[in-house]
Parts: C-alpha cells; sequence; structure tokens
C-alpha cells in the first residue's frame, strides 16, 4: 500500500502525528516526556527544526514543524524518532520501577519482528502522515486540533492547562515545558 504523505516542500510548515505502536501510554511518565523534550530541542538548536506548535499526549505527539532548510524535514523526523524510541526504551529497560516494563518491551519486541525494517523493537509507527499547512485557515485549525487535544480527551477544562502542549506558548502562561516559534 503506498502512502501519499510526504515532505514535498522543505519550506513548508507541517502538521505530522508521532504515535506508538498499539496506542500505549508511555508518555504518562516524565522521564520517557524528557526523553522526547530533550530530542526536539536537540533537532532545533543542530538540525534547524522549528517547531511552532505541539501537544504530548500519552500514546501521541501532534506536531507543527518547519524547518531552517539545515536538514531535510523527513530525515529530521527520521533521526528523531529514531533516536527518541532507541532512548525511551533503552530507559524501559533499566527502570525497575517501571510497572509494565516486561508487558512494554514485549509489544516493542513482538512488533519488531513483524516489521523488516527493525532489528529488534519498534517504538513507534512507521508513518507520520505529514500534511502540507498551505494556507493560514489549514494551520489555524490544525494548531486549534493540537491545543484542544487534552480538552477533548477530558484532561483539562481549558486547553493551556495541559502542561505538555504549546497553548500555555500561545497564551503566555508563565511555565512553559518547551519553547516554540508560534506564528
Amino acid at each position: 500500500m503506498s502512502r501519499n504523505y510526504k515532505f514535498f516542500d522543505q519550506t513548508a510548515c507541517y502538521f505530522v502525528t508521532m504515535t506508538v505502536v498499539h496506542w500505549i501510554d508511555v508518555f504518562s511518565r516524565k522521564e520517557y516526556r524528557d526523553i522526547l523534550f530533550e530530542s526536539l530541542e536537540y533537532c532545533k538548536k543542530e538540525k534547524g527544526l522549528i517547531v511552532h506548535a505541539y501537544v504530548v499526549m500519552s500514546n501521541h505527539v501532534h506536531l507543527v514543524i518547519s524547518s531552517k532548510g539545515k536538514v531535510k524535514l523527513e530525515s529530521i523526523v527520521r533521526d528523531l524518532k529514531k533516536f527518541t524510541s532507541k532512548n525511551i526504551i533503552k530507559s524501559i529497560q533499566g527502570n525497575i520501577s517501571e510497572s509494565r516494563r516486561d508487558w512494554m518491551l514485549w509489544m516493542f519486541e513482538r512488533t519488531g519482528q513483524r516489521n523488516k525494517n527493525n532489528s529488534k523493537y519498534q517504538f513507534w509507527q512507521q508513518h507520520n502522515h505529514p500534511i502540507i499547512l498551505n494556507s493560514s485557515d489549514i494551520l489555524n485549525q490544525k494548531i486549534n486540533y493540537i491545543h484542544q487535544n487534552p480538552v477533548r480527551n477530558g484532561l483539562v477544562v481549558e486547553a493551556s492547562d495541559y502542561l505538555y502542549s504549546s497553548a500555555r506558548n500561545y497564551e503566555e502562561k508563565k511555565y512553559v515545558i518547551f519553547d516554540v516559534e508560534m506564528i
């Protein structure tokens, strides 16, 4: 089956979703979210990633991103997923207090064995489904969708109350987890 979703225009903004295999609630733990945020920060500084909006849910991440042109967007996303996958799995392996450790590793390994692109584990679903945001209406709709995700899931009443979202940045709250380049 062919996927028609690609990063065609390296100068454009894209909406991207990265989903953990089997929708496993990995990001309910701070240490795994920290690995994701550290990797995003590295990609900003070293690869030219621009993050305009984000939300980190328990089992998936939505981003509105673009690039400064240093590295192609598909390469940045590929490297981000590869690095976070390796490091989160390593963290799970070493976390003796992780009550779901054996189950999660079994699920990641089982999924990895079914995919010839993996050596052992698969953490992320393979596709990112990048959607080009080529109008201000579509861009604003996707940013709103991202920010309302925790509200729709019943986690908060107001989008800016959710710590792991750029809604806090856009509403100029004092405590933000990750800096974004607002549009």
